[in-house]
């Protein structure tokens, strides 16, 4: 893991580094009270993977009174948090912000997608080349496997970019056996296995059938045809298992949900997605990353709206991503505040990295590893607390930096991999948890 020495020399200007040092090692905490209970235990985490890097300044750390070419065009409006504003994008989210921490200081320490995602979801430098396992991997392999697998990725594919895929989405040097098991889910709320489609039989248009595919898993259960799953790999036998489970079909069915709820989260594939995520944590699944999109690009053909705008940020943000995100969040809070699931399920969002303070010569943002955000919800986390802060221009941290390994090293503690076990999994054993969150 990278150390806080060698982030300095990432720190650009001498104003910045001299604010850096400065700062005391305590992070500023807004709206948390001395002597925090002890933490409680997530059943689940949810992990909104917001792909591409959403620009925290026209987000959730906007500075209106940096000049124009840094603050964007954006007005801000205020929250529940004295003194906090959020964009005019995020108005849902404001006023559920006594739900939620945020915090202002995360960086990264690679400014490649690739690169700086596999980082953000492994903890560690090594993630970047496959060579340690993702933060969902390790949950997965301390928890185990019920009738649900243990790590469940949903979206339309593991995260990539047009280049190629990210190195740090699965069990890394623990192999493929410890690579979540993904599930995609349709605007309109129909789910299908990818592992599935490349069967003998099975073609696009019948997985398109989900009564049809349903139909085939079932004649196969019934059969008990050993010919035919002789010739599944692991990850098709891991499906095949999953479908012929009634308990697992029925997670995986949102037509049992309620139109209202389903409209609620709105009819979009990060909407849906995220119903099923809770869907997946109300049957127990230990570990559930929601990918906001498979590609970083925001715009490239073939692509599906990822965070990645360099440009057309400020067309995208209020017409597409700001008004989805705010919807789909604010109704997986209410949704599991309302189950009585938020106390025992842990909510993160984040992406890999932000984006430049001061705006690019397409009128858009680039890659900023130096300063980004994530928010924490559920599982005794403060609402209403504001972790870390950035200097005037969003280009740094004021106070300690945030890291990966720090996000990691959160997760798992409140999922129960504790020191001691993160230190026989040789997985973060040293980085310390955020306990500000809580």
């Amino acid at each position: 893991m990278l150390e806080i020495g060698s982030f300095r020399s990432m720190l650009h200007g001498s104003a910045s580094r001299r604010a850096f040092l400065a700062a005391s090692a305590t992070p500023l905490v807004r709206g948390i009270a001395p002597g925090a209970p002890s933490r409680p235990k997530a059943k689940s985490v949810i992990l909104l993977w917001l792909w591409g890097a959403p620009s925290h300044i026209d987000t959730f750390d906007p500075k209106p009174g940096a000049p124009a070419e840094i603050r964007g065009p954006f007005s801000t409006i205020p929250t529940r948090i004295p003194g906090i504003r959020f964009t005019e994008l995020f108005p849902k989210t404001a006023t559920r912000s006594d739900q939620f921490a945020l915090v202002r200081s995360m960086v990264n320490f690679d400014g490649d997608h690739l690169k700086a995602g596999s980082i953000g979801l492994t903890g560690m430098l090594e993630g970047k080349d496959a060579l340690v396992p993702n933060f969902g991997s390790v949950v997965a392999r301390h928890r185990g496997s019920g009738h649900l697998p243990a790590f469940m990725s949903i979206g339309r594919g593991n995260p990539r970019d047009v280049v190629g895929p990210m190195k740090g989405y699965g069990g890394g040097n623990w192999g493929k056996n410890h690579d979540p098991f993904l599930v995609a889910c349709t605007e309109a709320g129909e789910t299908n296995i990818p592992a599935l489609q490349l069967l003998d039989g099975l073609s696009p248009a019948s997985l398109d059938d989900r009564r049809k595919l349903l139909g085939e898993i079932d004649r196969l259960a019934r059969n008990g045809d050993q010919a035919t799953f002789d010739k599944l790999n692991s990850a098709q036998r891991r499906a095949y298992a999953l479908l012929t489970n009634p308990e697992a079909k029925a997670a995986l069915d949102l037509s049992r949900e309620k139109p209202a709820v389903r409209e609620a989260y709105g009819q979009t594939s990060f909407g849906q997605s995220c119903l099923l995520a809770r869907r997946l944590a109300e049957g127990g699944v230990p570990y559930i990353q929601v990918n906001w999109s498979q590609y970083v690009e925001a715009v490239t053909p073939n692509c599906d709206f990822g965070w990645d705008t360099h440009i057309f940020n400020f067309d995208l943000l209020p017409d597409r991503h700001g008004p989805i995100f705010d919807r789909v969040f604010s109704a997986l809070l209410d949704d599991l505040r309302d189950r009585g699931m938020l106390e025992t399920t842990l909510v993160v969002a984040m992406g890999e990295f932000g984006r430049t303070p001061r705006i690019n010569g397409q009128a858009s943002r680039d890659h900023w590893p130096q300063c980004y955000f994530s928010i924490w919800a559920g599982c005794g986390v403060r609402g209403g607390a504001v972790i870390g802060d950035s200097d005037k221009t969003g280009s740094a941290p004021l106070t300690e930096p945030v890291t990966p390994a720090m996000v990691g090293a959160t997760i798992m503690e409140m999922s129960g991999v504790d020191a001691q076990a993160r230190a026989e999994f040789r997985v973060l054993p040293e980085a310390r948890v955020i306990h500000e969150l809580f």
